[in-house]
């Protein structure tokens, strides 16, 4: 097991900032699956908190799959790869060292690449009146900034926005969220990757069309397809970036 790096807390909330450090030393591998958390009293010295965040802290830990406790058996991490939820997933997105993990990054996309189609079939079986006039006045905006691509990437994140709120299904809805979260983390590196989907305003058109016609195979067909000319550039991209990787490490 690798050396902890906890350090003592400064921040305004020492609960966050707890739960903060220790779940980031779980999920980067510090403390592997099965290994026992310090005391809270241990804790509270190498943090240098009171107990009250410590517990706190422990207390998020649980809920969100990181760690265990048993009667008698004291508080053990668990594997979250088996017991934690999409809200891990942006964290998982960075290293401890700032630089993107490309397993995940790739995840990411290719869960999007599986929603995106259904998410639009549904939609198109229903979507009420409200849904597809502010998909169609999406399209519009879309088309008055053809050659802006940062408004473009927010443009598409409303459509999609909107897609998911007109497919009513709350389980698309708590994932698409925590993609949402986890994508815009690296927006700013995937602008101009996405641009050939971000400028391909005649799909965006077609995906609402549909949904206003109620035609849920053409809205699945055509976000399929749409997804698929942006995950292949970020494949790419991706593919690039590990290459390189390697190539400094054999150099």
């Amino acid at each position: 097991m690798n050396a902890m790096r906890l350090r003592p807390v400064v921040r305004t909330s020492l609960a966050d900032a707890v739960f903060e450090q220790l779940s980031e030393e779980i999920v980067h591998g510090a403390m592997a699956p099965g290994t026992a958390l310090p005391s809270e009293r241990a804790l509270c010295d190498m943090l240098d908190v009171n107990r009250g965040a410590v517990r706190e802290a422990l207390k998020r830990l649980a809920q969100a799959g990181l760690i265990a406790t048993s009667h008698g058996g004291g508080t053990r991490v668990l594997n979250f790869r088996k017991t934690s939820s999409l809200d891990l997933l942006s964290r998982l997105l960075f290293r401890p060292d700032d630089t993107v993990d490309l397993d995940v990054a790739r995840s990411v996309m290719e869960m999007r690449a599986a929603m995106a189609p259904d998410i639009a079939r549904l939609c198109a079986r229903r979507a009420d009146p409200k849904v597809t006039s502010r998909l169609a006045q999406i399209v519009v905006e879309m088309s008055e900034k053809p050659d802006d691509l940062v408004a473009l990437q927010t443009l598409a994140l409303d459509f999609w926005d909107e897609l998911v709120t007109g497919s009513r299904n709350i389980a698309y809805r708590l994932a698409f969220n925590s993609l949402r979260h986890t994508y815009d983390q690296l927006r700013e590196l995937l602008v101009a990757v996405m641009g050939d989907e971000l400028r391909d305003l005649a799909s965006y058109r077609s995906i609402a069309d549909a949904v206003r016609r109620g035609d849920d195979l053409s809205a699945t067909h055509v976000a399929r397809a749409l997804m698929e000319r942006g995950s292949a550039a970020v494949y790419e991209l991706l593919a690039a970036i590990r290459e390189s990787d390697q190539a400094k490490e054999d150099a």
